[in-house]
C-alpha cells in the first residue's frame, strides 16, 4: 500500500525505499529552495533525497525511468508510484529487468498501479540491456554517468528558482550517447533531472541549507577571489 501522510509520525519512502526522517519542527525556520514549499513529502525530499550523489547502478537507472522516478514536482501525487514502480520492475535492478520477457510486459500491462504503456513498459526492458552493455563496458552506470562531471557534483550557484535550466549541454550529450547506445525515452530533459536528484549536480538555491551542506559554499571559497 502507498504511504498515506496523517502525522508527523508516519514514515515516508524515499527512491530505494528506505524510511526518511520526517523534517521535525526545529527545521521548519531553515531557508530552503523555492520549490520545496510546506508539503512534509516535499520537504523530505528536498532535505534528505534530491542532490544526494547517488552512485549505485539502481538508483540511476530508476532515475531514467519517467513516471517511477522523475515525477517530483507534485512529490504527493507521485508517492505511489515511487512504491509501485520498484515492485514492478525489480527494484530497478538492471538485470532483472533485462531478462523480463514477453509474459512480464503482460503482467505489467494489467498492473493498475503503474502507467501501463506498452512502448514505456518495453523501454525500460531495452534500457535495462542497454545499462548491462555500459557495465561490461565501463565496470558500472555510475562510472559512465559521473565521467560526464569529472567525477564530482558540478555547482553552479543558482541563485533563484529561474536559474534552474531545464537541460544543459552536459544533459544533452549524456542523452545521445544513451540514445546512441539504444535507450529510449531518455531526452535531455530527464537526463537533467536525474542530474538533478541524483546529485550530479548541487541545483539548490545557495540560499539553501542543503546547498551548504553538499558542498556548494567550499566551492564558493575556492573559486572566489584571493
Amino acid at each position: 500500500m502507498p504511504i498515506v501522510l496523517s502525522s508527523p509520525n508516519v514514515p515516508l519512502m524515499s527512491r530505494t525505499g528506505e524510511h526518511l526522517r520526517y523534517p521535525c519542527a526545529s527545521l521548519s525556520a531553515l531557508i530552503r529552495c523555492e520549490w520545496a514549499g510546506s508539503d512534509p513529502l516535499m520537504l523530505a525530499y528536498h532535505d534528505d533525497e534530491w542532490g544526494v550523489p547517488a552512485r549505485e547502478d539502481r538508483t540511476l537507472f530508476y532515475f531514467l525511468h519517467p513516471e517511477g522516478g522523475l515525477a517530483g514536482a507534485d512529490l504527493t501525487a507521485v508517492q505511489p508510484s515511487r512504491v509501485a514502480y520498484p515492485r514492478a520492475f525489480a527494484g530497478f535492478d538492471p538485470g532483472a529487468v533485462a531478462s523480463f520477457t514477453t509474459a512480464d510486459v503482460e503482467r505489467l500491462l494489467a498492473d493498475a498501479s503503474i502507467v501501463r504503456n506498452r512502448a514505456k513498459i518495453t523501454s525500460a526492458i531495452e534500457n535495462a540491456r542497454a545499462v548491462l552493455a555500459i557495465q561490461a563496458e565501463r565496470g558500472s552506470f555510475a562510472a559512465f554517468l559521473w565521467s560526464f562531471v569529472d567525477g564530482e557534483p558540478l555547482q553552479p550557484a543558482r541563485r533563484s528558482l529561474s536559474d534552474l535550466p531545464p537541460e544543459t549541454p552536459i544533459a544533452r550529450a549524456i542523452s545521445k550517447d544513451l540514445g546512441r547506445r539504444g535507450m529510449r525515452f531518455v531526452g535531455p530533459t530527464i537526463v537533467y533531472a536525474l542530474m538533478q536528484a541524483c546529485g550530479l549536480v548541487n541545483d539548490h538555491q545557495t540560499t539553501c541549507f542543503r546547498w551548504r551542506e553538499l558542498g556548494g559554499e567550499q566551492r564558493a571559497r575556492r573559486t572566489a577571489p584571493s
